[in-house]
């Protein structure tokens, strides 16, 4: 894939548009600011897909257990774009990228985006860049704790607990097609749930407020039997009744923990059932680490083998795109900071419209 028209690659960009958080727990507003030189060992990138994820939002909170950022920041833990200026990589080339934001390193919700050279990888030729950018964080949020963390097997249970959301959606979709024998996907979100089995869902338990483990526990055993892996998204009570439904030797990975920050582990439990708890975080993994997980996603939706549901919004509609991701929206809400010059990058797409790859 390449760019249409030669770019400015000079290694001082200046001021750029670009979101910013001015305070923990505030809303993003979209502004400017300048960016340094370019120096050694990093690359200067146009951004032209810029997904939302709900790490961005914790973070901005000023809740999140690894990051609080007391200054004004731009936001944007990934994006994919085309290289402006590079001792690595060619000028004009698309490439995903992954940001580490705090008030001294601008994120990827801005028209540009300087990253170090380690965290870019190039895309494949021909890949829509914005379905690319979707997959990012969110597929190796499903692939590596399936696939590398719990080394998912041929025929095995798999339950994925959370598994409307874009991360629990994919799930459903990488386990299916690596050979699970079944696939059981659980949430709150009825309407949600019963679209699963498009994905490869074999089965759907619909969470209940205020439901105790022991009886969800039976809810699901009638339902899945025993589990072999678990992805879990959710922690908190629904992870005390899936471990009850877990077969001996179940893997159990844990990427999030929207329904509480603790859960009980019955030490009976987990010896008799000789249990693997593992917890996979994104952000503490290297990009090298995730080439091979990103290598198979790209190339399972290029053969239009994944779908998933994209929003797309321009950078002045940032906050709208905030709110929607806020309240769960069952898609992916990436942002084109490059809305008015779209045709540039070969981007055949609008703000706010819906892009989305089915099998």
């Amino acid at each position: 894939m390449s760019s249409t028209r030669s770019h400015d690659t000079t290694d001082s960009p200046g001021e750029i548009r670009a979101a910013v958080v001015d305070t923990p727990g505030s809303a993003p507003r979209v502004g400017s600011v300048v960016l340094p030189p370019r120096s050694p060992g990093s690359t200067l990138v146009a951004v032209v897909a810029a997904p939302l994820n709900p790490l961005d939002l914790v973070i901005a909170s000023g809740t999140f257990h690894s990051a609080r950022h007391e200054a004004p920041y731009v936001p944007g833990s990934e994006g994919v774009g085309v290289v402006l200026a590079s001792d690595r990589y060619q000028p004009g080339s698309w490439v995903y990228a992954e940001c580490r934001a705090s008030p001294g390193t601008p994120g990827s919700l801005a028209t540009q985006v300087l990253v170090d050279d380690e965290d870019v990888l190039p895309l494949p030729e021909g890949i829509d860049p914005v379905q690319a950018a979707a997959v990012g964080n969110s597929g190796t949020a499903a692939f590596m704790p399936l696939v590398e963390v719990a080394r998912l097997r041929s025929g095995e249970t798999v339950l994925i607990l959370g598994a409307t959301g874009a991360v629990g959606q994919l799930a459903i979709q990488v386990a299916h097609r690596r050979g699970a024998g079944r696939v059981v996907g659980v949430a709150r979100d009825r309407g949600a749930l019963e679209a699963l089995s498009a994905l490869g869902a074999d089965a759907i338990v619909e969470l209940r407020a205020g439901e105790s483990a022991e009886d969800l526990a039976q809810r699901l055993w009638a339902v899945t039997g025993p589990v072999d892996v678990v992805l879990d998204g959710v922690y908190g009570t629904p992870l005390e009744a899936v471990l009850q439904v877990c077969a001996p030797r179940a893997r159990v990975v844990n990427i999030g923990n929207p329904a509480g920050a603790t859960a009980q582990v019955p030490a009976g439990l987990l010896r008799g059932k000789q249990l693997t708890l593992s917890g996979f975080a994104g952000l503490h993994t290297p990009l090298r680490a995730k080439e091979a997980a990103l290598t198979w996603l790209w190339a399972h939706l290029s053969r239009s083998e994944l779908r998933i549901d994209v929003r797309t919004f321009a950078l002045d509609d940032l906050p709208s795109a905030w709110r929607t991701q806020a309240v769960s929206p069952h898609a992916k809400c990436v942002v084109l900071p490059q809305d008015s010059g779209l045709q540039q990058y070969d981007v055949a797409a609008e703000p706010s419209q819906d892009r989305s790859t089915r099998p």
